[in-house]
């Protein structure tokens, strides 16, 4: 890894250079740094970052492994569960459930209690991927707890999910 002083108009930022591509951050010193919201941002797009990255070996982006690690359960998930779940918006959604359903990896069922909706399902062929994928996902954590602890990383977890809960 190598870092960066980039001068822009009104500040520097800083760029961390990966062997893979180069994230720009704000100095630590600059204001947007000291809100929550920002910082959240700024750890979620690392994680995914470095998630894709892994992913990539499949071929996969973060948001199809989070479709089919959804739907690994076997119970069937509308299209607006789906969303929710995976944190996508219906057009996104449906647009990424489409390209995976030509692909094999997932299938429509009309619902039997509503035929006005569809459930989706995930196929033997996505079943596979699931498998290998969340091989990648289990190593992206691991890298995580080795570099942060397994104290601290549950730790951040339990303040996230309490975070998320009270929001709700």
């Amino acid at each position: 890894m190598h870092i960066e002083t980039a001068p822009t108009a009104s500040r520097s930022l800083i760029r961390v250079k990966t062997k893979s591509q180069a994230v720009a951050k704000p100095p630590k010193d600059n204001p947007i740094t000291e809100h929550l919201a920002y910082l959240l941002a700024q750890a979620n797009r690392e994680i995914n970052r470095q998630l894709e990255m892994r992913l990539s070996k499949e071929g996969v982006p973060v948001e199809q492994w989070r479709i089919l690690k959804v739907l690994s359960d076997g119970n069937g998930h509308s299209m607006g569960e789906l969303a929710d779940a995976v944190l996508l918006n219906h057009p996104t959604l449906t647009k990424m459930v489409d390209r995976m359903v030509s692909d094999a990896l997932v299938y429509r069922v009309q619902d039997p209690k509503d035929r006005r909706k569809v459930l989706m399902f995930v196929s033997d062929r996505g079943k596979a991927l699931s498998k290998r994928l969340n091989s990648l996902a289990v190593s992206q954590e691991e890298h995580i707890v080795e570099s942060y602890g397994d104290k601290s990383t549950n730790e951040l977890k339990r303040l996230l999910e309490s975070l998320i809960d009270s929001s709700n």
